[in-house]
């Protein structure tokens, strides 16, 4: 047995909620790995499905069989404990799902159910929505007189959220995400003058779609091809990378495209779901479209549909016989966490075990305002849509090597 640093918990509680990433399995696992290793007698709870299983009060006990099978949960992707998106605040949404009933708190039903599974910690493993969402729970409990103290996990493949350096899953995501286009890019042998939009999750933030490229353009670096024939590094490799931090002149590199499309035959671009979403949403409202939101308040992304809104905007434009969209984000955010991830993860779930012991709230991670140390955020600092730092170095050279300008900041 560890030698137990803190009081250890009676009870403790995690959810995952939002969107899935590659590492919530993992997460899952090493937070109840760390439990059983450094604070064997507490007792562990999951909520199923995230903030709908606090409402219905739907909730798994951490038996020594699962204690003892856990490592399993490493191999897969996806939750274990199943995801939901619910926000709190959102009465009507709640209401109207069976949540809760009317003319109830959705707060106070999740206040009184924690209350009643007696639960000291709460490990929310999610987005800023999220866990920003679990510290206004732990307020209204304090003012309740029941102290819940939250201790969150960045999960997003987006890696969108501040102040934290890397966010969870989002390593995994992009290594899948060109994986998936290794595969994909081979349909620019199957038409004359094919162009091919890889669309990338990312509302707010490029940082996944340029990582994936990154990581795509490595693959192909280090594969042997035979440009005497199609396996030619310039047909196989990536010509636009597009992103919501930079504008995107359609007229200007539609000509630049053009010219690759005449002497390759082929065009490939890499396209964040969020970029564009203005002009692609405006567009559709003067139709009198109307464009439908989620519980939070965005646009619906795949209502909004900027693959296929730039693929048909480009194709005439460099005149491709066949364009092809496709979207590696549901393959990408299922895969089960890599190497890399899992070692960020491990070591996020062993300080959040820590931090439950000293009673220390806050979501776990490298605090980029802070020198990179790895520490609990003050939630009040946690906040979405942190852009992608566009002079990153690796950026630039990744530009600088399929011949793209880069672009003037964006407005989004």
């Amino acid at each position: 047995m560890a030698e137990q640093k803190g009081t250890p918990p009676k009870c403790v509680a995690m959810l995952t909620a939002g969107g899935i990433a590659p590492c919530l399995s993992s997460a899952v696992g090493f937070l109840i790995e760390e439990y059983t290793r450094v604070f064997p007698e507490t007792r562990i709870i999951c909520y199923r499905g995230g903030y709908k299983g606090v409402l219905l009060g739907d909730s798994i006990e951490v038996t020594p069989r699962i204690r003892q099978g856990v490592a399993a949960l490493q191999l897969h992707g996806g939750s274990p404990i199943g995801n939901s998106r619910v926000k709190l605040t959102n009465v009507k949404d709640c209401v109207k799902r069976g949540l809760v009933k009317e003319g109830e708190d959705p707060q106070k039903v999740a206040a009184d159910q924690l209350v009643k599974d007696g639960v000291e910690v709460l490990h929310t493993i999610g987005g800023d929505d999220t866990n920003t969402a679990a510290a206004a729970l732990a307020e209204f409990l304090k003012q309740n007189d029941y102290p819940l103290y939250v201790i969150g996990l960045p999960k997003t493949i987006d890696n969108d959220v501040v102040p934290i350096k890397q966010s969870l899953g989002a390593l995994t995501a992009a290594e899948h995400g060109a994986k998936f286009f290794a595969n994909v890019v081979a349909e620019s042998t199957a038409n004359p003058r094919m162009f091919i939009v890889h669309e990338v999750m990312g509302r707010d933030c490029g940082w996944l779609t340029a990582a994936t490229a990154r990581d795509y353009m490595q693959f192909v670096a280090e594969h042997p091809t035979l440009p005497d024939l199609f396996v030619d590094k310039h047909r196989l490799g990536v010509h636009a990378v597009y992103i919501p931090e930079c504008e995107i002149d359609i007229e200007e590199e539609a000509k630049r495209l053009k010219e690759i499309m005449d002497k390759y035959d082929c065009v490939n671009i890499f396209i964040s779901e969020g970029a564009g979403v203005r002009d692609v949403v405006r567009e559709l409202e003067s139709k009198g479209v109307e464009v439908p939101k989620d519980a939070f308040g965005h646009y619906k992304l795949d209502a909004v549909n900027v693959g296929k809104w730039f693929g048909e905007s480009f194709s005439k434009l460099i005149g491709a016989d066949k364009t092809l969209v496709q979207k590696s984000g549901y393959y990408a955010r299922a895969a089960a966490a890599n190497e890399e991830d899992r070692e960020l993860i491990k070591e996020c779930c062993a300080l959040a075990v820590k931090c439950a012991g000293e009673r220390t709230v806050g979501v776990i991670g490298h605090d980029e305002e802070r020198g990179g140390e790895l520490r609990a955020c003050e939630f009040e600092r946690i906040k979405g849509g942190k852009r992608f730092d566009t002079s990153t170095p690796w950026f630039k050279e990744l530009l600088a090597d399929i011949g793209q300008p880069l672009a003037k900041p964006s407005g989004h």
